[in-house]
């Protein structure tokens, strides 16, 4: 009785770990028409990237790579609208200092796992 019991509970286990791990999928519809940008979008799409490069970090970086301030200024206003404003969405989706959250959980998750294993296991400890 106690076999079909432990087999039970490591399926559980990794059945919540694949469901835990399988990433999001937002799916719809998309539209087919043009979308054309405005002036107004073109300006605040670059002044959105203007500030982006305005960062000390990214300023370094890019002289690190070898590019000079005025060079990455004079690409900047050779790109067309569209590139510019997918630049502008891209900035939009990037973490600079990285995701803190995603450490948290994979830390939580692995203190879980290893109560569940305890457990399963039959050990069990003692704090005095």
């Amino acid at each position: 009785m106690k076999m079909p019991r432990r087999v039970a509970v490591w399926y559980l286990v990794g059945a919540m770990f694949v469901l835990a791990t399988a990433p999001r999928c937002f799916a719809g519809f998309s539209s087919s028409e043009v979308i054309v940008l405005s002036p107004t979008d073109r300006s605040g799409d670059l002044e959105k990237l203007q500030k982006f490069l305005e960062i000390k970090m990214v300023r370094e970086r890019l002289k690190d790579l070898g590019f000079a301030p005025e060079e990455v200024r004079v690409k900047l206003h050779d790109l067309n609208g569209q590139q510019i404003h997918q630049l502008a969405l891209h900035l939009d989706e990037m973490k600079v200092a990285g995701d803190g959250g995603a450490v948290v959980l994979i830390v939580f998750l692995a203190a879980i796992l290893a109560v569940l294993i305890f457990y399963a296991t039959g050990h069990r400890i003692l704090v005095r």
